[in-house]
């Protein structure tokens, strides 16, 4: 007859194992995931307020949603319940679209019932909205060549010396929580947008790894004031920016930078675009147009 062997730990080693529990958690269900996708998705960071808005919070989302919404699209769901973690490569927003809509599509597809669809990274955006809408010319929307070539120096202008401030006056955490979580959206780093990337601080000795930057706070402070006032002057009484007959991409940058400004807390950063009037007037006119093509998907508001 065999006999139950039971095994103790000694006491210290028990003692040592208690200071590291274990916890089980339930399952996370994921809202809505396994419904039919019946019309275009876009997964965004958080709105300024949730309750009231569709409009990101986060400048790269919202520069998505404007430049689907002036390109003519409509009736745009969002939501805003997928945590960062869960978009491909860990980077919002995604494009979540009927399969029916895809470029190509067949005919017994387009047919079919909607079913889980297919999710689009945002560099995959514009071509499936040119399968939508149809594609742009060589000129890309711009007047003439020469406005085509000036836009990718706006472009740069905004991304480097507009995003650094814009960085700066967002507060950052450095809490040790903060540095194991590594599905934060961090965005991109300070040093990276800066058009002269600073040097690298250094620990107390030489055996610990480079740490930090430094950033001259006020250098960055004036490059973002010319920035703007460079915009406000580009743009004069034009409807679109470089004269365009028609929003391009530029103009969705340019809509998702003064919106996310006007939006900041920082008073400096909003005063220089709050005292030129039409920079205002145009955020507002267009963040009409930007707005109305977007509403929250039910299963967010009733969450």
């Amino acid at each position: 007859m065999a006999s139950a062997l039971s095994l103790s730990l000694p006491a210290p080693l028990r003692h040592f194992f208690a200071l590291f529990p274990l916890y089980t958690h339930p399952a996370i269900h994921t809202p809505d995931r396994a419904l039919p996708i019946t019309s275009p998705t876009l997964w965004i960071h958080v709105p300024w307020s949730p309750d009231a808005d569709v409009l990101s919070s986060d400048v790269e989302c919202l520069k998505w949603q404007a430049y689907l919404a002036l390109r003519g699209l409509l009736d745009i769901s969002v939501r805003w319940d997928v945590p960062v973690d869960g978009a491909l490569d860990a980077r919002l927003p995604n494009l979540h679209i009927p399969l029916k809509t895809l470029p190509g599509a067949s005919d017994e597809v387009k047919a079919s019932e909607d079913g889980e669809g297919e999710l689009l990274p945002a560099h995959l955006i514009p071509e499936w909205v040119d399968g939508q809408t149809g594609a742009f010319d060589e000129l890309e929307g711009y007047a003439d060549e020469a406005a085509r070539d000036e836009s990718r120096a706006w472009v740069a202008l905004l991304e480097g010396n507009v995003h650094a401030a814009l960085t700066l006056s967002q507060p950052s955490s450095s809490s040790l929580f903060s540095l194991l979580l590594p599905y934060q959206n961090q965005g991109r780093p300070l040093e990276a947008v800066l058009p002269h990337p600073p040097a690298p601080l250094f620990g107390i000795s030489s055996l610990l790894p480079a740490y930090g930057t430094h950033v001259n706070v006020e250098a960055v402070e004036q490059q973002y004031k010319d920035a703007i006032a460079s915009l406000s002057e580009r743009l004069g009484t034009d409807k679109w920016f470089l004269g365009s007959s028609s929003p391009t991409a530029l103009d969705a940058l340019v809509f998702a930078y003064l919106h996310c400004i006007l939006h900041s807390k920082d008073h400096t950063l909003r005063f220089e675009v709050t005292r030129r009037v039409n920079l205002v007037a145009w955020e507002r006119r267009v963040q009409s147009q930007v707005r109305g093509a977007f509403r929250a998907r039910s299963v967010i508001q009733a969450s």
